[in-house]
């Protein structure tokens, strides 16, 4: 099957988490953050993440150096960077995660 439909979680407060589509090789969530303020809070893991702003504004953290994003934006986030972000005005994230995050089914 190459299309399936995945719900919408509760992530951190403020924040659901949708896995968009998967294998085990790579993985698209959609983070949607309801509020100015919602946190992803700081956190790292093993896998790289490339991340695109499809809306909103986000001050993202990454291994102590911060910065501001908007629609459009889009970064790489190393394996094991320490990362996270605080929502500025609401919108959506689109997170690519490589390998799977088997943690997020």
């Amino acid at each position: 099957m190459f299309v399936n439909s995945y719900p919408e979680v509760p992530a951190d407060e403020g924040v659901t988490r949708q896995v968009l589509s998967e294998n085990s090789e790579l993985m698209v969530v959609a983070f949607r953050f309801q509020a100015e303020g919602a946190e992803g809070k700081l956190h790292r893991h093993i896998h790289v993440q490339s991340t695109y702003v499809e809306s909103g504004s986000f001050r993202f953290s990454i291994n102590g150096s911060e910065f501001v994003v908007g629609p459009g934006d889009s970064f790489v986030i190393p394996s094991n960077a320490e990362h996270g972000c605080v929502c500025l005005s609401p919108g959506t994230l689109i997170d690519t995660f490589a390998p799977r995050r088997d943690d997020f089914l």
